[in-house]
C-alpha cells in the first residue's frame, strides 16, 4: 500500500519504533491524594463507598491532574498516550458507582443487567470517557503543536472485574456472572463516547480473557459499521504466567488466532509480567504474526519495598527493551505497571536510531506439485489448530451431538450435565481434533442446554484446549453457543435454504464472532442431491460469501451432503460417488474452501450392523480423502482401518459407495446378515490370538490394542537373544506396517497416536530388561538429539 494511504500511526510505524507512554496509577499514587480528592465537588455527597482509588473519577474532579501526567509522558517523548479509562465501563466501575446490590448475595446476569440497564449509571460513565478522551486529545495537541510532530490518542477499553469464560464459583462451573450480550453493551458505550471524544486509535488491552475480548471486538464492529468510519485497533493480552498463557487459559498464538477477525493493526502483550519474565512470550508473538506488534511490560514483579511498588528503575528497563527492538520484535514500545515519565524517556533513547520490525507476509504454501496451496484453516481452542494439507484428515467428534448419539441424548434429557462431559472428554481423548456440539432436541432449552455445556467444556481444560464446532438448526443456538466460546470455533451451518438476505446476515454474524463456518449445500430448491446441484449451489454460496460478505475463503468449510446409499431406491444409488466427485470440484474449483461431511449419514440403511457401518465409514472415508475431504465428523477412537477390512465385506461395500453393480444393496444386505451374527463372536474376535507372536504384536500396534501387550512383549522376549532385538524386530516392524497404512490415506492420526500408545507400553515393559543387560564397563556411546518444531504436524507427542 503506497504510504500516502496509511493511516499516520502505519506510516510512523513503517520509519522507526513507535514510543508508548507508561502507567497512569504509578504517576497518581505520586501525588498522594486523599478520598477527598477522588470526591471532589462532583461526588461530596456520594453515599455507602470508599471512591479513594477511582483512577476515572479523577477526569472529573482532577482533570487538570490528569492532564498533567499526559503531558509528563508527551514531554519524554511517547508518541501514543493512552486515555486514562482503563476500567470506565459500566461493569468496570461498578464498584464505586453502582448504587444496586445483588439480591441473592452473588453477583450474577440479573445483578449485570441491572447495571449495564440503569441510564443515570450509563450516562456518567460516558461523561467519564468523553472527558478522558477530550482531557488527552488536549494535551497531545498541545504537545504536538510545540514540537511539530504529531501525537496520538488511544483510548483504552481495559479489563472487567469479571470474566465471561470462567466461574467465580468453584463449586458450579457452568455459571458465570456476566453475558456476552452484558459486557458487549459496556464496551460499545465506552467506545462509542472514546470516539466522539476524539481518539485517534482504540486499544483492547491488559486481555486475560479473550471471550470479554471477543465481546468488546463485537461492539467495536458494530459502531464502525453503524457510523460507516473506524480507526485502528490496538490488541494486547496478558500473560499471567510462566506457563505462557492468559489467565483463561488460550497459548499466544491460540489467542491470536481468536482475534484475528479484528482485523487489529497492531496486536501485543502488555502488563503481569516484568520483562524478563515476558521475553519469551514477546518472541512468540513476534515470529507467530505478520502484524504490527507492541509491548509494554510492567517495571519487574512486584516489589513492596520500591518507591513505585516495581524494582526496575528506567535504567535497568531500558536496555532489556532494547535488546528485544534490536532482535526485530518490536513496532511499538512503552511501559505498563511501576513505569513512569522516567522509564518512558530512558527507553526513547535507549531504542533510538533502531529500525522498527520489518512486516513480513506467511511465505505462500506450495504442495507437492510446487503449486500454491490454499491458505491456513486457523481453528483455536486452547490451543491452536492449523489444519494444512501436511496434517492429514482433520476428525470431528461426533458423539457430543444429541441427534446422533443415544448415549449423549439420554444424560442431557436427564441433566446429567456432567456424565456428559465424559462423553466429550473421550472424543478428545480418542483424538478428535474438532468437537461438534449440538442440542437440538424438541423436549429440553436448546440455548439453555447449548449454553451450559460449553460452559461446562470452558471449565475443562482436557476438553476445551480442541476448538469447538456449534452445530445446530436453529441460528438462535449457534449464536448462544458463540457467545461461550473464547477460541475460534466453527458454525454448523448456514446455508442458502432462506433465501441470499438470511444467508448473508448470518454470515455477517459469523464474521463478527471470529469463527470459521460450515456451509451445506442446500438453496432454496431443496437439498443439492446430485453432483451438478452440488457444484452450483457450492459456487454460488462461494461467491456470496467471498465477494459480499467479506468471510475469507479459508474460513468456508462445505459440506456437499453426504446421504444413504443402500436404500433400494435407484436414484440414491451414486449419493457416494457424487458426493466424492463434489469435494474433489470444490478443491480444484473453489480457492482455500475446505471440505467436511457427517460421516454415519451414509451408512444409516446398516442401523444396528456395526461391522457393516464401520467398514463403509473406512471405505468410504477413504475414497474421499483421496477425493480431498479435509475432515469428517465421526466417532473419534472407533475408525476401522481401511486395510483391515475383511476383503469380501470390502469388496461389496465399495461396490455400493462406488455404484459398480447393479446388484450391490441386495449382495451387501445378505452379506450383512452373516457379519452380524459373527461380530459378537467372542471366538472370531479374537482369532488373532492364536497368530505367531510377531503377528500378534503387529496386529495390536495397528489396532491400538494394549490388552495383551505385555504378554506377548515377554514371549517375544524369550524368543530374542536380547530385549533390543524385539524393538528392532517385531515392534518396529509392525510401526513400519502403520506408518505405511498412514502414508497410504488408510489410517489417520489419532489411530496413529494409539498405536504409539502400545509401542510405548512394549517397551516400558522391555526396558528393566535392557537395563540389567548393560555391562558396566560397556562404553558409553555418542548421544543422540532429536527435535520437531513446536506446534508442526509432527509435534504429536
Amino acid at each position: 500500500m503506497p504510504v500516502e494511504n496509511l493511516h499516520p500511526l502505519e506510516a510512523l510505524m513503517r520509519e522507526r519504533i513507535v514510543l508508548l507512554d507508561g502507567a497512569m496509577g504509578t504517576m497518581v499514587q505520586q501525588y498522594g491524594l486523599a478520598e477527598s480528592d477522588y470526591r471532589g465537588e462532583r461526588f461530596k455527597d456520594w453515599t455507602g463507598k470508599d471512591l479513594k482509588g477511582g483512577l476515572e473519577l479523577l477526569l472529573l474532579t482532577k482533570p487538570k491532574l490528569i492532564e498533567e501526567i499526559h503531558t509528563l509522558y508527551l514531554e519524554a517523548g511517547a508518541d501514543i498516550i493512552e486515555t486514562n479509562t482503563f476500567s470506565a465501563t459500566t461493569i468496570g466501575l461498578h464498584d464505586f458507582l453502582f448504587q444496586g446490590k445483588p439480591e441473592n448475595g452473588r453477583k450474577d446476569p440479573e445483578f449485570f443487567q441491572r447495571v449495564v440497564d440503569d441510564a443515570d449509571f450509563s450516562a456518567l460513565v460516558r461523561e467519564i470517557n468523553l472527558s478522558a478522551a477530550r482531557v488527552a486529545r488536549h494535551a497531545a495537541d498541545t504537545v504536538s503543536n510545540a514540537t511539530g510532530q504529531r501525537r496520538f490518542v488511544a483510548g483504552s477499553l481495559g479489563p472487567l472485574p469479571v470474566t465471561a469464560s470462567l466461574s467465580p464459583d468453584v463449586n458450579d462451573p457452568s455459571f458465570r456472572a456476566v453475558t456476552f450480550d452484558q459486557i458487549r453493551k459496556a464496551y460499545g458505550e465506552q467506545a462509542a463516547a472514546l470516539l466522539k471524544g476524539g481518539v485517534d486509535l482504540l486499544m483492547v488491552e491488559t486481555i486475560f480473557d479473550t471471550l470479554n475480548a471477543k465481546a468488546a471486538i463485537a461492539a467495536i464492529t458494530e459502531l464502525f459499521e453503524k457510523s460507516g468510519k473506524s480507526v485502528p485497533l490496538i490488541i494486547s493480552g496478558t500473560v499471567t504466567d510462566r506457563s505462557g498463557r492468559i489467565l483463561s487459559g488460550q497459548t499466544v498464538e491460540a489467542f491470536l488466532t481468536s482475534i484475528a477477525h479484528a482485523k487489529p493493526l497492531v496486536v501485543g502483550l502488555n502488563c503481569a509480567l516484568g520483562p524478563g519474565e515476558m521475553e519469551p512470550y514477546i518472541e512468540e508473538l513476534a515470529h507467530g504474526t505478520s502484524l504490527y506488534t507492541s509491548a509494554y511490560p510492567n517495571a519487574g514483579l512486584p516489589d513492596p519495598l520500591s518507591p513505585t511498588g516495581f524494582p526496575e528503575t528506567p535504567e535497568t528497563l531500558a536496555p532489556q527493551l532494547q535488546k528485544w527492538v534490536r532482535n526485530g520484535w518490536l513496532n511499538i514500545v512503552g511501559g505498563c505497571c511501576g513505569t513512569t515519565p522516567d522509564h518512558i524517556r530512558a527507553i526513547g533513547e535507549a531504542i533510538r536510531d533502531l529500525p522498527p520490525r520489518k512486516m513480513w507476509e506467511r511465505p505462500q504454501r506450495r504442495d507437492d506439485r510446487g503449486t500454491e496451496a490454499p491458505p491456513t484453516l486457523q481453528l483455536s481452542g486452547l490451543e491452536p489448530l492449523n489444519i494444512t494439507p501436511e496434517m492429514g484428515f482433520v476428525i470431528v467428534g461426533e458423539r457430543t451431538n444429541i441427534t446422533g448419539s443415544p448415549r449423549f441424548s439420554k444424560l442431557i434429557l436427564a441433566g446429567d450435565f456432567e456424565a456428559a462431559l465424559a462423553v466429550a472428554r473421550q472424543q478428545v481423548k480418542g483424538g478428535a481434533n474438532i468437537l461438534d456440539v449440538n442440542m437440538d432436541e424438541g423436549m429440553i432449552d436448546s440455548e439453555a442446554s447449548m449454553t451450559k455445556f460449553l460452559n461446562l467444556i470452558g471449565s475443562e481444560p482436557e476438553i476445551s484446549r480442541v476448538p469447538i464446532m456449534i452445530d445446530s438448526s436453529k441460528w438462535s443456538v449457534i449464536e448462544a453457543g458463540l457467545k461461550c466460546v473464547q477460541g475460534k470455533a466453527v458454525v454448523n451451518s448456514i446455508s442458502l435454504k432462506n433465501g441470499e438476505e438470511e444467508f448473508l446476515r448470518q454470515a455477517a454474524l459469523v464474521r463478527r464472532y471470529g469463527a470459521a463456518v460450515i456451509v451445506m449445500a442446500f438453496d432454496e430448491s431443496g437439498q443439492a442431491d446430485s453432483l451438478q446441484r452440488r457444484i452450483d449451489v457450492c459456487a454460488r454460496a462461494y461467491k456470496l460469501l467471498t465477494e459480499r460478505a467479506g468471510i475469507p475463503p479459508n474460513d468456508i468449510i462445505f459440506d456437499p451432503n453426504v446421504l444413504t446409499v443402500a436404500t433400494g431406491l435407484e436414484e440414491h444409488r451414486n449419493y457416494a460417488v457424487d458426493f466424492i466427485e463434489a469435494v474433489r470440484w470444490i478443491k480444484a474449483n473453489l480457492p482455500g474452501a475446505r471440505t467436511s461431511g457427517g460421516l454415519s449419514n451414509v451408512s444409516f440403511s446398516f442401523r444396528g450392523n456395526n461391522a457393516v457401518r464401520e467398514a463403509m465409514h473406512a471405505a468410504f472415508l477413504f475414497h474421499a480423502i483421496q477425493a480431498g475431504l479435509d475432515m469428517a465428523i465421526v466417532n473419534a477412537g472407533q475408525l476401522a482401518v481401511y486395510q483391515e477390512i475383511e476383503p469380501e465385506l470390502k469388496t461389496r461395500v465399495e461396490d455400493v459407495l462406488l455404484n459398480r453393480r447393479d446388484d450391490a444393496t441386495e449382495r451387501l444386505v445378505d452379506f450383512a446378515e452373516s457379519v452380524k451374527a459373527s461380530e459378537k463372536t467372542p471366538i472370531e474376535k479374537e482369532a488373532w490370538r492364536h497368530a505367531p507372536v510377531e503377528e500378534r504384536l503387529s496386529h495390536a500396534l495397528v489396532k491400538g490394542i494394549v490388552d495383551f501387550i505385555d504378554a506377548d512383549t515377554e514371549e517375544a522376549r524369550q524368543k530374542s537373544k536380547r530385549p533390543l532385538d524385539v524393538i528392532e524386530g517385531p515392534l518396529m516392524a509392525g510401526m513400519s506396517v502403520v506408518g505405511d497404512l498412514f502414508g497410504a490415506g488408510k489410517m489417520f492420526l489419532p489411530q496413529v497416536v494409539k498405536s504409539a500408545r502400545v509401542m510405548k507400553k512394549a517397551v516400558a515393559y522391555l526396558l528393566p530388561f535392557m537395563e540389567a543387560e548393560k555391562d558396566a564397563n560397556t562404553k558409553p556411546q555418542a548421544r543422540i538429539v532429536m527435535a520437531t518444531v513446536k506446534g508442526d504436524v509432527h509435534d504429536i507427542g
